[in-house]
């Protein structure tokens, strides 16, 4: 059976040196054959040059991109170009800084035979983040929930089957939101606890604002929904105030509005033609094994 590992990346060349001696300590048994793809988004560090013992990875290679075009597209390059240009089964996308813990990929290896083809999360149940962080991420879930009856519990590091892979790279939300776009797409997922690691060098990449931003770009991938709740939530607060109106209780109301707005500009990056030709943005393919 043979899997493809999916790692999109921006400078982070250390942690992903890392994160390949890590892949290849794994005792997984020989009738997996695991390759690596890095998926580097432009970088403007220059890529160490390393003489790694890669005995247990099948093929290891670098999608370099012409220009940058952020984390979830990315991966939409990624499961594009391994769809049209790979011979695979499945495909286990994962974050390069070691939040993502390279020990977990044989828990869905382990999943594989039992998942009857569907593709397998890994469910967050456990954080290595600050206290503020882990509240504003909850406050995410609630959010993404309330507006789009979707509770979305996972993020990249998936294991997804070939049939799986096909659907997303002929879904325009897949260039907008990774997992807004799996959750679109399958209606059946199967899980598996996933433990949040430390990153292996420096701070996390993901900010309040970027937080923000994902949970938004998430709501976006359902935006029918979030417009006909929001719409709802509109009525029913205006009647809950109407005798009680001033500036304060309108506050809901405008952040409300500037939702809306940011959702709708998101929306409009769920471009089929631009995924369609995402390919023409890779600069060139090195084959490091």
């Amino acid at each position: 059976m043979k899997i493809k590992i999916l790692v999109p990346i921006y400078n982070d060349w250390q942690s992903v040196s890392k994160l390949i001696d890590e892949i290849n300590n794994l005792s997984i048994s020989s009738e997996y054959e695991i390759s690596t793809i890095i998926v580097n988004d432009a970088s403007n560090h220059d890529r160490l040059e390393e003489n790694k013992d890669l005995s247990n990875i099948h093929s290891y290679k670098i999608i370099n991109m012409k220009k940058n075009q952020g984390h979830a597209r990315c991966i939409a390059v990624g499961l594009k170009y391994i769809f049209e240009k790979e011979d695979f089964d499945y495909v286990i996308p994962m974050d390069g800084d070691g939040e993502d813990r390279p020990i977990e990929i044989k828990d869905f290896i382990n999943q594989i035979n039992a998942s009857n083809d569907k593709p397998i999360v890994g469910l967050r149940v456990k954080r290595s983040e600050s206290l503020l962080f882990q509240i504003c991420y909850k406050i995410h879930k609630a959010i993404t929930l309330a507006f789009t009856g979707k509770s979305i519990k996972f993020g990249n590091f998936t294991c997804l089957p070939k049939s799986t892979v096909e659907k997303m790279v002929n879904e325009k939300a897949t260039w907008n939101s990774f997992s807004g776009s799996l959750i679109k797409v399958e209606k059946e997922l199967i899980s598996i606890p996933s433990i949040r690691g430390t990153r292996y060098f420096g701070p996390s990449k993901m900010s309040f604002y970027n937080l923000i931003k994902h949970s938004l770009s998430i709501i976006s991938v359902f935006k029918k929904t979030f417009l006909i709740r929001s719409a709802l939530f509109i009525v029913f607060y205006i009647l809950l105030i109407k005798n009680n109106a001033s500036v304060i209780t309108a506050i809901p109301l405008i952040f409300l509005m500037i939702a809306v707005y940011s959702i709708s500009n998101l929306a409009l990056r769920e471009n089929m033609d631009d995924f369609d030709k995402a390919l023409s943005n890779i600069s060139n393919v090195e084959n490091i094994k």
